[in-house]
């Protein structure tokens, strides 16, 4: 699954344009690799690293999400290893 198209599915990008920006912008890391291609592929077992507002997220994919459910489908698809705080 492309990682743009993840994003937006875990519900941490508003839309997928946004999602997009975040990881041409080089913001968004997949298993300590810098992604600058939304295209890129993500796969469960995958550890990803982002910005999250002021704070950084890195969760790890559990399963890849079938659709942009509710916020509860979502967060069963990836569980949050550490959220920094500034």
């Amino acid at each position: 699954m492309r990682i743009d198209l993840l994003l937006y599915r875990l519900r941490f990008a508003r839309s997928r344009s946004r999602a997009k920006a975040l990881v041409e912008a080089g913001h968004v890391r997949r298993s300590g690799e810098r992604i600058e291609r939304a295209c890129s592929a993500v796969q469960p077992g995958d550890v990803l690293t982002f910005p999250l507002g002021r704070s950084v997220c890195v969760l790890q994919v559990d399963q890849l999400p079938q659709r942009r459910g509710p916020a509860g489908e979502a967060q069963q698809c990836y569980h949050l290893i550490e959220q920094t705080h500034p």
